[in-house]
């Protein structure tokens, strides 16, 4: 896989970095540079991203951050079997509990929804931080609802997190599950509600908590040109009738 010539490899966080040490430095800084590009692949062409995963692999698949990584660019690509055992494999070699909510999305990815709120149950649960409870959280109440329990998954979600007013990284997708999973279960006013707290959360973009809420309160979007109006224009069609208004 060509990589860009911008790439140098030292923009990988520094405890990655220090993870390759252990690789001959020619070597490190090839799997380095493959890093570099999963995470500057990942969110916009997965499957690239996925590819240079297996690059890093190929080269040093005994060093756990280079699994972490083909993890999350499996789980991308909805290779869920793939995902879980590259963490699994994180996992052992650090003792890292951090990849445990993924994990258990994986499971439901896989379409064992039982075995995601068994994990959800388990003691690593409890060492995990908050943020990593949150996505926990998250994970259980979407395997409630592959079950068809939606009211449980409401449930699952009402949280002192939840409740807060205070805004942390996770609370725009807490309150959107929150509300996506009242409109499931046919309450409205109070999905309108939440979607519209999600909205206030959300200061990047992670949702389309906005979009919901317009579909919610009615709102049609559509573009500013039919398709023959814009054929009209594209062939220098409609100008006439400008010509003479300004006559």
């Amino acid at each position: 896989m060509p990589i860009p010539e911008d790439v140098t490899g030292e923009e990988i966080d520094k405890d990655v970095r220090q993870e390759l040490q252990s690789l001959p430095k020619t070597l490190a800084d090839d799997v380095a540079k493959n890093l570099v590009m999963v995470a500057r692949l990942l969110d916009e062409d997965p499957e690239g991203a996925y590819a240079y995963s297996r690059v890093a692999l190929r080269l040093a698949s005994r060093v756990a951050a280079v699994r972490e990584a083909a993890g999350f660019a499996a789980y991308a690509t909805q290779k869920y079997g793939e995902a879980l055992a590259e963490f699994r494999a994180a996992k052992r070699m650090t003792g890292n509990i951090d990849l445990w909510p993924v994990m258990a999305d994986c499971e439901r990815g896989l379409g064992r929804p039982e075995k995601a709120l068994d994990m959800a149950g388990a003691p690593e649960v409890h060492k995990l931080d908050k943020a990593g409870q949150v996505e926990m959280r998250l994970v259980a109440a979407g395997a409630r609802r592959d079950m068809g329990q939606l009211d449980a998954a409401i449930v699952t979600l009402q949280s002192s997190e939840l409740a807060s007013n205070s805004v942390q990284p996770w609370t725009a997708r807490l309150r959107y599950a929150y509300a996506d999973a009242l409109l499931a279960a046919g309450r409205e006013p109070e999905a309108r509600e939440w979607f519209a707290k999600a909205v206030e959360a959300d200061r990047d973009g992670s949702t389309d908590a906005s979009d919901r809420l317009a579909e919610l309160d009615g709102v049609e979007f559509v573009d500013a040109l039919t398709e023959d109006e814009a054929e009209a224009a594209d062939d220098g069609e409609g100008g006439d009738a400008a010509d003479e208004q300004k006559d």
